[in-house]
């Protein structure tokens, strides 16, 4: 819903977040056209897979859901492993370490809410990566 969100400007309420989807987008930021090639993941796949995806990408936002602590929890393996795999020297080109997001979404849900925005905040500061709570 979020990626949806991003390309259309418009929200979706009826989302499966168990598809996964590629969408391509072209925005002007700065100035610049830059060509976006956003890979949604349904992240229900094995390591193996999960690894391949993150060599595939340049950039991140890990989004977890502040009405579950489960999605919370796998946001510092996750980022650990983008760390490791585009750290790696075996990474052709790969000169810096790509940006990297934390997002928690959901926040309009507070009644609902098992993440707390200090809990996301400080997963943050111990990540050194930014940290955003959206809705």
């Amino acid at each position: 819903a979020l990626t949806v969100r991003f390309i259309t400007r418009r929200f979706i309420g009826d989302y499966d977040p168990t598809l996964e989807m590629i969408y391509r987008h072209v925005a002007v930021i700065d100035g610049e056209m830059v060509h976006f090639e956003i890979l949604d993941t349904a992240l229900q796949e094995d390591s193996l897979q999960i690894e391949e995806k993150i060599k595939w990408g340049d950039g991140f936002a890990v989004v977890y859901s502040v009405t579950d602590r489960c999605s919370f929890d796998e946001v510092m393996r996750l980022c650990f492993l983008i760390n490791h795999l585009h750290g790696s020297p075996k990474r052709s080109g790969a000169a810096e370490q790509p940006p990297v997001v934390i997002v928690g979404n959901k926040k309009d849900l507070q009644f609902d809410r098992m993440v707390s925005t200090e809990d996301g905040e400080n997963l943050s500061k111990a990540l050194k990566i930014p940290f955003y709570e959206i809705s």
